[in-house]
């Protein structure tokens, strides 16, 4: 309604002053009046058509701009929420992200920590194995060397058996053996 009441009185306010110039020219004084005439009736004419045009174009164009104007509101109501939604969610997916960053640096400190303890398990096992692989080295060196005496003191008691009899082979002759003999029978005779 404003921008038709805009438009008449621009147009009106044209009439007028194409008027008031065409009619302060003096060259045109003798035609002036059929001049005025054809004028004012092609203003006149003008002033109809754009009447009719207004009268029947003002209510589509204001519900176009209307519509437009209620299309565009809308879009910055969307526009607006979207960007409210998007915030929204960005606040969300940060904070997320935040507590996502400190259960990663928490489960970093706790593998850490589980690795720490693990070597710890390892190092004290390795250590007791080591002493007991020492034990058992003791305890098999032990036994080698109470082997190699048993044996030592065998082949000495070989050894000397064999020396015994080689010396009573070489000392021992019929005489004492007989006399052994004689001794011995001497001895079970006065046992019994």
């Amino acid at each position: 309604m404003r921008a038709t009441r805009t438009v008449l009185l621009t147009l009106a306010l044209m009439v007028l002053l194409t008027g008031l110039v065409y009619a302060s020219s003096s060259e045109h004084a003798v035609d002036s009046g059929v001049l005025l005439k054809d004028f004012l009736y092609r203003v006149f004419n003008f002033a109809i058509v754009v009447g009719i045009l207004v009268y029947f174009l003002a209510k589509p164009l204001k519900k176009g701009l209307s519509g437009r104007r209620e299309e565009i509101e809308k879009a910055l109501a969307e526009a607006e929420q979207i960007k409210l939604n998007a915030e929204t969610k960005f606040a969300e997916y940060d904070q997320k992200l935040t507590l996502a960053n400190a259960e990663i640096a928490q489960i970093s400190a706790g593998i850490k920590l589980e690795g720490e303890r693990e070597k710890e398990k390892i190092i004290a096992s390795a250590r007791e194995m080591a002493i007991k692989i020492e034990q058992d080295a003791e305890k098999s060196a032990a036994r080698e060397v109470a082997k190699a005496r048993t044996q030592l003191q065998a082949e000495a008691v070989h050894l000397a058996v064999e020396l015994a009899e080689d010396l009573l082979k070489k000392n021992f002759t019929g005489e004492d053996d007989t006399r052994l003999i004689d001794e011995y029978m001497q001895k079970v005779g006065e046992l019994h």
